[in-house]
């Protein structure tokens, strides 16, 4: 089978010779200590998304649609002392970083969030401008020359690259995640009048790609929710967000594209009906610490959800035995159910050995394999 026809028998619970091979990604500083415990500084390129030859991860692709603000906030460094860095950000995003510790722009821990573009009605708007469908920079330059290379692809292709695009995401970007949480009831129509304005610029925009590529998926980027349970009820999600989603799955499913997935860390369990109402058909990467059992959302679900990740990340920082019990207790049951791609369930820490790195990626592959 190629790369292509394993990952869609796997989103439609079908046969296939073998599991997909994915990963999510890797701390910066866990790259560091691996070279030092012997990975040749020569061997990977560390974009674990488009699929790493030296680790045997397998080939996707994601079409580079720039759906940021067009022109960006200038970079500017607001205050700078010997361990902190103030900065305004290309999204207008004001934040405090830690300095110590960072390595190729990877930070020991999340920024302190400071400032934020929109306050209001006013400030969305003039926000809005930069959100312009038409603007020549949104495609890439040679995108005919990317449309010609996938019409002959073997390898699944996702509309948009990680990581971009999502209506909860995309509000607390502009506004704070306290302050969008408070609008939610202060000011319901400007809350409306983002996700219409959001959703009216994506569709506009992929129109062209739509009509020239047959995309595989697409990927809603949310990370709303916490180890306690998301950040939005379900009944918030279903007034604001829910006509959201269903508008941009039905422009999409109206083009051929089958599978939605749905990014968020933390537990999302409350919302998750909602999900699949909308027509989400893929949740990831399922978050051990914050108790998303794959096996036991399976269970409950069905064939309703595929799921991909789910493997803890915090048993491959101990010792083999930890990380095939870990492994043994995912992988089998999942793979019997069908619709599971596993995978670590989020960027691998700097506390995790190159050495136990490798025999996760070994007894792995001997799972993906039907192997024991």
């Amino acid at each position: 089978m190629t790369h292509r026809e394993r990952f869609l028998n796997i989103m439609n619970f079908e046969a296939v010779d073998r599991v997909p091979n994915y990963e999510l990604g890797v701390w910066p500083q866990a790259v560091d200590r691996w070279y030092g415990e012997g990975l040749p500084r020569d061997a990977a390129r560390f974009n674990w998304f488009e699929g790493e030859a030296y680790f045997g991860l397998e080939r996707r692709a994601f079409a580079p649609i720039d759906i940021s603000m067009q022109p960006p906030f200038e970079y500017e460094v607001l205050e700078e002392t010997n361990r902190y860095l103030t900065a305004r950000h290309a999204n207008g995003v004001v934040t405090k970083a830690l300095k110590e510790g960072t390595v190729r722009g990877g930070r020991n821990c999340m920024d302190q969030y400071i400032d934020f573009p929109v306050v209001d009605r006013e400030s969305f708007r003039a926000i809005r401008k930069r959100y312009n469908p038409e603007s020549p920079l949104r495609y890439p330059q040679w995108w005919d020359e990317w449309v010609r290379m996938w019409k002959t692809r073997d390898y699944p292709l996702c509309l948009l690259t990680n990581g971009t695009f999502g209506l909860y995401s995309q509000m607390r970007s502009w506004v704070g995640t306290e302050n969008l949480s408070l609008m939610f009831f202060d000011d319901p129509a400007l809350i409306e009048e983002m996700v219409e304005t959001h959703v009216d610029f994506l569709l506009a925009l992929v129109e062209k790609a739509l009509n020239a590529v047959d995309f595989d998926y697409f990927n809603f980027f949310e990370d709303f929710a916490g180890k306690g349970g998301p950040l939005i009820s379900p009944q918030l999600f279903r007034k604001f967000l829910l006509p959201g989603y269903k508008r941009v799955i039905e422009k999409l499913r109206s083009h051929g594209i089958r599978h939605f997935w749905l990014d968020s860390d933390g537990n999302t369990e409350a919302v998750i009906p909602l999900l699949i109402e909308s027509g989400i058909t893929c949740h990831w990467p399922l978050e051990l610490a914050s108790d998303m059992d794959p096996v036991r959302l399976r269970k409950e679900y069905g064939r309703a959800l595929a799921f991909a990740g789910g493997i803890d990340k915090r048993e491959l920082s101990k010792d083999k035995a930890a990380i095939g019990r870990e492994l043994y207790a995912r992988i089998p049951p999942m793979l019997e159910s069908g619709g599971f791609i596993p995978h670590v369930d989020h960027t691998v820490p700097p506390e995790v050995p190159y050495a136990n790195f490798q025999y996760y990626l070994e007894l792995k592959d001997r799972l993906l394999s039907g192997g024991s």
